[in-house]
């Protein structure tokens, strides 16, 4: 059987590339992958961009309410008749994902024998989750960290959001990196510290 696979990490913790790899290793060996990500997620537009440099387009670029196992039950059905079988379908961004549609990935998992690999965050600006990641989180096979640290050198788990120099705190759940905001990855210390909760000295001594 096949299996859904989540990697997820704080931003900047190399998820792309690590997709891209993976999608390079898949097809070293002359297998078919399929690359996709959520439609809300417009960096890039049809690419999927690594801070290495990399780029590459997207097979599939999902919209709200989009039956992703259909979509892509069919395009593997052609493949195969064409004898060019999917190996494997790469989701970037997938805590974009709506429930149904991680639902979906599970389904092409285990009923249509075709491996997930979906990488993304866990929690938003504010440490809340996404609909995505929160339902990959109860139901894939696998569930895999990529870790990323933080400006003093701890592991970073938070995603703080920037509007220039300032971290902000208030605000759309969605808002892409680059476009209006930045974003930078922080220890749980220095997050509560940007966010005044914790002292300077304090978030340092933790």
């Amino acid at each position: 059987m096949a299996k859904l696979y989540y990697r997820y990490g704080a931003m900047n913790s190399g998820k792309s590339t690590a997709l891209l790899q993976a999608a390079y290793n898949y097809e070293e060996r002359g297998q078919r992958v399929l690359l996709a990500k959520p439609f809300v997620d417009t960096k890039g537009e049809r690419m999927i961009v690594s801070r290495l440099g990399v780029a590459r387009e997207v097979d599939l670029l999902v919209e709200s309410g989009v039956d992703i196992y259909t979509l892509v039950s069919r395009i593997a059905d052609e493949g195969a008749a064409q004898g060019e079988p999917i190996a494997c379908l790469l989701v970037d961004e997938a805590q974009f994902l709506e429930e149904s549609q991680v639902d979906d990935l599970l389904k092409l998992a285990v009923c249509a024998s075709i491996p997930v690999l979906a990488y993304g965050i866990r929690t938003d600006f504010q440490t809340h989750s996404f609909s995505g990641s929160r339902r990959l989180l109860e139901v894939a096979h696998s569930l895999e960290e990529l870790k990323t640290i933080c400006r003093c050198g701890r592991k970073a788990m938070f995603n703080g959001r920037k509007v220039g120099d300032t971290f902000v705190f208030d605000g759309v759940q969605v808002a892409i990196d680059g476009v209006e905001v930045t974003y930078e990855s922080l220890c749980p210390s220095c997050y509560l510290q940007a966010g005044g909760v914790l002292p300077y000295r304090a978030a340092r001594n933790m």
